[in-house]
């Protein structure tokens, strides 16, 4: 028999033809298909069963054979009660059996249901005559309740129960648009009264619009998550009001319901873990805590370790708070989930490969300025020569070391380079005479060479920077072709304005040879001139610029 559906059971037709989309979409919401038809499916349809399935409530299951496979035998029987449920609006059924050779026949209303044969007995391990009367009493119950759902009171209480959780669906969209703009308005404003030390600690780095936009994106994703699942809870709700979409609505149900447990329970039994995890890691902060107090202690001079110099207080911390870490990170990886799978096994494998391929310059750098910082050949503050490059170290780090030209650039060297080159430290002191200066003049043979030597000293004495004890000396460097190649050297414990000591002495020399018309041969020399190539004004020696506060800078 057909029904003829009122206005008010439009609601049931359209949300029937929504769920009929969505079957469209999802494998496997109609009833089990019978599988491809094949030999290897033939020699196996003996031990096949299928579902008989109505309204989406299982009733029982049928084995099959192999002239009629168990999918299509249960459609059959799904087929025939529902037939017989819509031929009839009468409330109750009556069931009876028939005996035949195949097994007990079930009539519904006299009408043929089903047959409950030996096979089937024996699949459900019983009688054949226990097996019938719990088939019979399925039949009944499925046909009673098939016909009660589909009453015009069962109608107008599904539209009412489908109001009421679009009423609640409704109600929850306000609260998650509310929830939204909340979020937005809000969470710039808590980061900017709590995470406000961020900016100064980070020297604003680290901007507080973006701790908020991080936040307000994973408040927004969790919101979108609630959403997702709010609506598909609501539209199988809905559809479960309805006996026509009952079917689909718990099939969706099934769908996320079993996925959500799973990792429901999967985070419940993981508390376990996750405590533990806490307690390595409260271990570890503690741990790590404990060595701050110990290296600031050192630093602060509480401590006496010998010949440990405070300079290495923070680097030594590093390197030991790195390996607490790691021996940290080695007692909780057991507990991080999917540890043991094969999967975790093969990416910790693969990223250490990655890592042992890729970072060889990365680590050579580490190592050479864990080198540098331990082997005291350079500090901070220390004016050093690296190849072509002069200046003053400002910072050590672990990859690479800046230094300050004199020219007040910022140079950064890579710390193996340094490891690899020949360092010269201006600011070490060797012993207590400090630094050899020195520079060289060629003069004629035809001067004495106790009035340059004189003239030199004169000059080494004038120059401030350089030492007057132990005194400057001079040193024949070589005998030229048309020169004596002096050489003026002075100690001076000033290794950081070496340029400018330098500078001066040169000015000092020209002044001094100038005062006594004493010509400088050096760079070249063509002939003897008439009269020494020298200033006809008297050279004025004083340095005008040699101030002791220039002298500091």
């Amino acid at each position: 028999m057909t029904y003829h559906y009122k206005p008010f059971q439009l609601l049931t037709l359209l949300l029937l033809a929504l769920a009929l989309v969505l079957s469209l979409s999802i494998p496997g919401l109609a009833q089990e298909a019978a599988p491809e038809s094949g030999e290897a499916e033939v020699a196996e349809s003996d031990t096949f069963k299928a579902p008989v399935i109505v309204d989406g409530d299982t009733l029982f299951f049928l084995r099959g054979s192999s002239a009629l496979p168990a999918p299509e035998r249960a459609e059959r029987v799904q087929n025939s009660i529902i037939e017989v449920a819509e031929s009839s609006e009468n409330p109750s059924v009556e069931i009876t059996f028939e005996e035949t050779e195949l097994g007990n026949r079930i009539l519904a209303d006299g009408i043929i249901v089903s047959i409950v044969t030996t096979a089937d007995a024996e699949l459900d391990q019983m009688t054949l005559d226990v097996l019938s009367i719990l088939h019979r009493d399925a039949i009944e119950e499925a046909i009673v309740a098939y016909r009660a759902n589909r009453t015009e009171q069962a109608r107008v209480s599904g539209a009412i129960e489908a109001a009421a959780w679009t009423i609640g669906f409704a109600l929850f969209i306000v609260i998650i648009l509310w929830l939204h703009r909340r979020i937005r308005r809000r969470t710039l404003k808590l980061v900017m009264r709590y995470l406000s030390d961020v900016e100064t600690a980070t020297a604003k780095s680290v901007q507080a619009e973006a701790i908020a936009a991080l936040i307000r994106y994973g408040l927004n994703f969790v919101l979108l998550v609630f959403f997702f699942l709010g609506f598909y809870y609501y539209l199988s709700f809905v559809l479960l009001a309805f006996a026509e979409t009952r079917y689909f609505a718990q099939l969706l149900l099934t769908y996320l319901t079993e996925p959500v447990m799973v990792i429901f329970r999967g985070v419940i039994s993981y508390i376990p873990n996750l405590i533990m995890l806490g307690l390595i890691s409260w271990v570890t902060l503690y741990v790590i805590k404990g060595m701050r107090v110990f290296f600031d202690a050192v630093e602060a001079g509480t401590f006496e370790m010998g010949d440990f110099e405070k300079h290495w207080v923070n680097p030594t911390f590093n390197i030991a708070r790195v390996v607490t870490v790691m021996i940290a990170l080695v007692f909780a990886v057991p507990y991080i989930p999917g540890s043991d799978s094969a999967a975790f096994q093969g990416l910790t494998l693969l990223v250490g490969a990655m890592l042992s391929l890729g970072a060889n310059s990365v680590v050579s750098n580490m190592l050479a300025g864990l080198f540098v910082i331990y082997r005291r050949s350079t500090s901070i503050g220390d004016r050093i020569q690296i190849g072509e490059h002069i200046g003053d170290v400002v910072q050590i780090k672990l990859m690479e070391t800046h230094l300050k030209s004199i020219k007040n650039e910022l140079i950064s060297i890579p710390n193996a380079q340094l490891m690899n080159s020949d360092v010269v430290n201006f600011s070490k002191k060797t012993d207590g005479s400090g630094l050899l200066l020195h520079t060289t003049v060629g003069i004629g043979y035809e001067e004495p060479s106790d009035k340059i030597e004189a003239m030199l000293i004169e000059a080494a004495n004038r120059t401030k920077g350089i030492k007057a004890k132990p005194e400057p000396f001079v040193l024949w460097t070589a005998l030229a072709d048309y020169a004596i190649n002096y050489q003026i050297n002075g100690y001076s414990t000033r290794g950081s304005i070496i340029p400018k000591i330098k500078s001066d002495l040169h000015r000092n020399i020209v002044a001094v040879f100038n005062e006594n018309n004493v010509q400088i041969m050096t760079p070249s020399y063509i002939a003897d001139p008439p009269e020494p190539k020298i200033p006809a004004e008297h050279w004025d020696g004083h340095l005008a610029h040699d101030s002791d506060e220039v002298a500091e800078k």
